[in-house]
């Protein structure tokens, strides 16, 4: 079913983040990333304003639209790649419960979430792999009343400050999906250790740990969904966030490329501003092309999804506005750095910032490589 989310909506969402944006949450920035402490007053902020509900159904208080998600991400992530993963790390387990959990586990979560009076995270990468999510290796043994996980969880973004994380673990031998549950793992589960905290090139505001399991016993009721089949409609629902991992690339390259305008406008060389300079008006034109063509997949995607499109209809096209953008973005960030030059590199100017954020939006959510999988596959499978 189509979202209501008009052209009108979008350009006054725009309007609004743009203006609190620049207020209130680019001067944090730089402090965020420094000292890669969670920016607590960033999500009082989007608390403040409602957006952890935003790209949910009006019945739970958001628009219905992942364009509407994919506008908030990238006005945001034009001044603070930290602030607008905050909107990321609270969409994902939301859609996961929206999409697998049972009635019982929708009431007693979903508000809270959608409100932001609960935070969550979830954990699929193990020590042995991360975008083989068939193999996983942690386990879930079925006992009296419940399930002991036992096994190593890496780079869970958003653990050390989540009230509960949504834990894939294998319930019996063997590869693929099916026989995988997805287990809603409350803090202060005994067996359950929060562990190492990562020290990160990018992204640096919002933790990722380490996660250890001991045979932590896990309630029946908190294993998602019926059966295994939670794992299954999760899949299909982060499927559908894809467009706003794009997104992501598409804010962060949009900032970059307006501090390289602002810093060659400004900054002169044998005589003139450097933007005056053929060569320099070439590698702007590029970086602005690029940008609009990474954000027309980008909210292609998006559209798609809110016309209802889903499953191997929809794979191909999120792989494509993921990957994309996200190279994009790492390329014109690089770009950016070179049109400062010297001072480019130094901790002293953001574009730095905007260069280490934009390496790992290529690798998390589903690598590059492995969307390039998906295209591959798409297009020797059929004629387009």
């Amino acid at each position: 079913m189509a979202s209501n989310f008009t052209q009108e909506d979008e350009r006054a969402l725009r309007q609004m983040l743009d203006g609190v944006a620049k207020k209130r949450i680019a001067p944090r920035a730089a402090a965020i990333d420094a000292t890669a402490e969670y920016p607590q007053d960033m999500f009082d902020l989007l608390k403040e304003l409602g957006l952890f509900a935003l790209p949910f159904p009006p019945e739970f208080g958001g628009t219905g639209s992942s364009v509407a998600a994919c506008v908030a991400v990238e006005e945001i992530g034009r001044h603070c790649y930290n602030t607008a993963y905050l909107l990321v790390t609270q969409w994902g387990p939301v859609g996961a419960i929206l999409a697998g959990g049972r009635p019982d586990q929708k009431a007693r979560y979903l508000q809270g979430l959608l409100k932001g009076d609960l935070r969550a995270a979830l954990s699929v990468t193990e020590p042995g792999g991360g975008s083989d999510v068939a193999n996983i290796q942690t386990r879930a043994e079925k006992r009296p009343g419940g399930y002991a996980i036992t096994g190593t969880k890496i780079w869970c973004t958003n653990s050390a400050n989540a009230d509960f994380i949504l834990v894939a673990a294998k319930t019996s031998p063997g590869r693929g999906h099916h026989n995988i549950g997805l287990f809603i793992v409350e803090k202060g589960t005994p067996g359950f250790l929060l562990a190492r905290k990562e020290n990160k090139l990018g992204a640096r505001g919002i933790p990722s740990c380490e996660l250890r399991f001991d045979e932590a016993l896990i309630p029946e009721e908190n294993l998602l969904g019926e059966g295994n089949a939670g794992f299954k409609l999760v899949m299909e629902a982060f499927n559908r966030t894809r467009p706003i991992i794009g997104a992501r690339g598409v804010g962060l390259a949009q900032g970059a490329l307006e501090l390289a305008t602002n810093f060659v406008k400004e900054r002169q060389a044998f005589g003139q501003p450097v933007a005056e300079f053929q060569g320099v008006q070439w590698m702007l034109a590029d970086m602005k092309m690029q940008i609009e063509a990474a954000r027309l997949l980008v909210y292609k995607a998006a559209a798609m999804v809110d016309d209802g499109v889903s499953g191997k209809a929809l794979a191909p096209w999120a792989a494509i506005a993921k990957c994309y953008a996200s190279d994009m973005a790492m390329k014109v960030a690089t770009d950016a750095v070179q049109l400062f030059g010297s001072a480019g590199i130094s901790r002293d100017n953001p574009i730095e910032r905007y260069f280490r954020d934009a390496k790992v939006l290529q690798i998390i959510e589903g690598t590059n490589q492995i969307q390039r999988n998906i295209i591959g596959r798409w297009v020797l499978d059929s004629t387009h």
